[in-house]
Formats: structure tokens, sequence, C-alpha cells
């Protein structure tokens, strides 16, 4: 599936680049093709296969070509004179030049299986790279969907903080002419005043928070200053906070069997022990076939090259066999080695499997007392907002004092603020609780 979204996001990467609002599916996209982890990720998985097609070599024979040429030269060597050299006659000149050829093959035929067994390993091990990538995808996934769910939360909150500013500036233009008809005190005229600089201060620090939750996600995305960024997406429902919540034990269940640090970690156990089946084969004897075939002339022979060469011509074979008596310890310091590093990747299986249940464990806790708050939040932010109308309504016609107005602005931004937070706490969990059974993040 991930493969599929990569072809797609190769196609309009360009658009993503330069897009001046982004949904959900955009930075996932974008980020699966440009993440710099993921890319290192990429290049290990591509080096690991490097890798193993130079282990499945080693099983075959080296072929290997020498060629050297050299030139002599003796200033008071006498001359005209001749002198047999291997059966050849040499002339004794004070320059003279000679070439060798050969051609070598050298293969181990069997070297107690190590080399089978290290492209069993390598297989593993590419395995376990292909798991991090995915690993890395699905984390920042993770981190995308936090950072665009905190930037919808913060832009509900900015419009909250407008209209109750737009109400404050109302309240303080009322107040004006209160005061102005003798009605009001220069001191509640003040406290109105206060409460407008307050909401226009609140208002500029909740679109800063805003913008900065912008810049962090774009970081993320690796985008630079000069990209226009926003996010898009309709603002999700409050019906949506009161989805049905996924049961944990179900999710840890389905995420046991699907995520890949739990299938990484339960490979690196296997190839643990691929490294210890290695590790004790240095027990076992090698043997060895090597072959050559090799040539020469040289300029002082009064015989042609031809003939040099077809008198020179040396062929070669040998078998070896090598028995280890004695190696210091290596291979017995490897195989406890090896041993150590299978119960340091079991402990890191139990390690795995601990912080997944606790993660998928909070997920579900801060759903359910989400959910749960939301409920609660709803009927207190209809009541507080009903409540804000009236005052507000009486405070224009003179009933209500400044601080029940005051009061009443600090209830029903208390009440409006645990709403979205906690609406916005069940939608993400609840998206997690999704993301680790194996569905697509979708707001």
């Amino acid at each position: 599936m991930i493969k599929k979204l990569l072809f797609i996001s190769t196609l309009l990467s360009s658009t993503y680049t330069w897009a001046e609002t982004w949904t959900l599916h955009d930075c996932i996209m974008h980020a699966l093709q440009n993440n710099i982890t993921i890319q290192k990720n990429r290049i290990t998985e591509e080096s690991g296969k490097a890798t193993l097609t130079q282990n499945k070599s080693a099983l075959w024979p080296s072929l290997r070509f020498n060629t050297s040429h050299g030139f002599n030269y003796r200033p008071g060597q006498e001359t005209d004179t001749y002198r047999p050299v291997d059966g050849e006659m040499v002339a004794t000149t004070n320059i003279s030049a000679n070439s060798s050829y050969n051609i070598s093959m050298n293969w181990t035929v069997w070297n107690g299986g190590i080399n089978h067994k290290n492209i069993e390993s390598q297989k593993v091990s590419n395995q376990i790279n292909s798991l991090a990538t995915e690993a890395n995808e699905l984390n920042i996934q993770e981190q995308i969907v936090q950072y665009y769910v905190q930037i919808m939360y913060t832009r509900e909150a900015v419009k909250v903080n407008q209209s109750l500013a737009k109400t404050a500036e109302a309240q303080y233009n009322r107040g004006q002419e209160l005061f102005r008809e003798g009605q009001m005190s220069k001191a509640d005229l003040i406290q109105l005043e206060a409460q407008l600089a307050s909401a226009k201060y609140d208002v500029v620090n909740i679109q800063s928070q805003l913008e900065n939750y912008k810049r962090q996600l774009k970081n993320l995305l690796q985008l630079d200053m000069n990209v226009d960024f926003d996010i898009t997406g309709d603002i999700p429902q409050d019906d949506k906070a009161l989805e049905l919540i996924p049961v944990a034990q179900e999710v840890y269940n389905v995420a046991l069997l699907n995520r890949p640090e739990i299938r990484s970690a339960e490979m690196s156990i296997e190839n643990a022990e691929l490294q210890y089946n290695i590790a004790k084969r240095g027990y076992y004897p090698t043997i060895g076939i090597s072959a050559g075939i090799s040539d020469s002339h040289n300029t002082s022979s009064v015989s042609n090259v031809g003939t040099q060469l077809k008198h020179n011509l040396n062929m070669s074979a040998s078998v070896s066999l090598s028995i280890p008596i004695w190696d210091q310890r290596a291979t017995s310091t490897n195989k406890k080695k090896a041993l150590l590093s299978k119960t340091s990747a079991q402990l890191d299986l139990v390690d795995k499997k601990n912080n997944l249940s606790s993660n998928i464990e909070q997920f579900w806790l801060n759903a359910t007392t989400g959910q749960q708050r939301f409920i609660s939040a709803q009927a207190k932010s209809k009541s507080q907002q009903a409540s804000f109308e009236l005052i507000n309504e009486q405070f224009n016609n003179g009933l209500k004092n400044v601080v029940d107005v005051l009061q009443s602005r600090d209830n029903i931004l208390s009440a409006e603020q645990d709403k979205l937070q906690s609406k916005y706490t069940t939608l993400l969990n609840i998206q997690l609780l999704k993301f680790y059974k194996g569905e697509a993040l979708d707001l």
C-alpha cells in the first residue's frame, strides 16, 4: 500500500511542494517521499541488497589476471655472448626487456557452510532494514497527525477568542455610552477597557501559537521558509468525537502481528541464531582449489616471442585443506558474543512489546477520558454560552454590572477551551488506535 502511495506522490510531488494549503493526506505523502531519515533508510536497504549479491558471489571461484613488464640496463655488461637459461640461449646484452602473464583461479569449495549461512543472515538483515524503513514511515505519520490535530484545535481556539474579542469590544463601546450617560463609573469603564485589551492579547497569543504549530509541522515536512504553508480540510464535527472507541486489547493483538518494530525485533532474534550458527562453524575445516596459467618472454633470448611463450607456458593446480587446531579462542569468543546478542535481542523484543502495550493503553485511556470530558464539556459550554448571552444582553440594558460581565467571559472562555481540548484529544487518540490497528489516518 505504501509503495502505491509513494508512486502517486512522485507524480504529484511538485504540486505538494508549492501547494498553499495541505490536507493530512498531502502532508503524509510528501513526508513519505522526502523525509531525510526515510531516504537514508532506503539507502541502507539498497546497501544490504548489494551485500547480499556479494555474499552470493562468494560461492563461486575468483579469477584474476596479472601481467608485468620490465626493462634492464647494464652499462658494463659484455655483449655478443650467449648463455643457456632454462633451456633458452640468452644473449648477454646491456639492455633487455621481459614480460610475464598470469591467470589464477581460487575457489573455496567448502568452509563449513559459512558462505551459505552468510547469505541467509544477509537476507534476514535486509528484511530488518526494510522493517526499519516501514517503522519510520509509520512514526512520521504519527507525528504529522499529532501536529495536524494541534493546528486544527488551535484554529478553532482562534475563532473562539476572536468572537469573545468582538463581544468585549461591543461591551466596551456600550460602556462608553453608559459612562457618558452617567450610568457607569470610570472604574467600571476602565475594567471593560482592560477586558478588551486582554481579549485582543488572547487573540494575538493564540494566533502566534497557531503559526508556531504550522512552523513545526512545516519543519517536520522539511519545507523551507519560501514555501507558503497552511493546512486545509473541514473542521471535524463534534459527533466524530463520539465515535465508538476501539477496544485496546483488540488493537494490541493486531499490532503484535503487524507493527514493524515487533517483527523487526523477532527477526533480530532469528539473525542472532544464524550468527551463532556461523560462529560455531569456525571449528570446521576449509577446502579450497586453486589453479593458474603463466607465461613469459624476454628480448634477450635468441628465440622469437612465439617460441618463448611455447617453452615458458606453465600450468598448475592444487587442492588445499585447512584444519583449525588452535585459533586463540576466536571461535569460542564469537560463539559467546552471538549468544549474548541473542539474549539482548530477546530482551529488546520484550521491551518493544511492553512499550507497544503501554502506548496503546495510553491512547485508549486518553480517548475514553477525553470522550467523557467532551460530553460534559459540551453541556457546560452550551450552558455557559446561554448564560453569557443573557448577561451580555442584561449588561447592554444596564441590568448587570462589569463584574458579572467579566466573570461570565472567563466562564465561557474556560468552557470553550475544555470543549475543544477534550474534542481533539479524543479525535487524535481514536485515530491513533485505528492507526495501530492498521487503518489509514483520516480526519
